[in-house]
């Protein structure tokens, strides 16, 4: 999650390509990613399409 230069927090599910959202807050934006994955999903299904595996890592790097 990270702002862009409006001031809107960019929020990306990376396990699935190309689905991102946004929201004036950080709240907004999870809750408006949270319904981007559930459509993204659907849409899938809908196809017959697989629902691909979560392949993503995160670390937080101090320095």
């Amino acid at each position: 999650m990270y702002r862009d230069e409006d001031g809107y927090w960019i929020v990306e599910c990376p396990s699935l390509k190309g689905c991102v959202s946004q929201g004036k807050t950080k709240q907004e934006a999870i809750s408006n990613i949270k319904e981007a994955i559930t459509g993204y999903i659907a849409a899938l299904e809908a196809d017959n399409l697989p629902v691909p595996e979560e392949n993503f890592e995160t670390f937080l790097v101090v320095v």
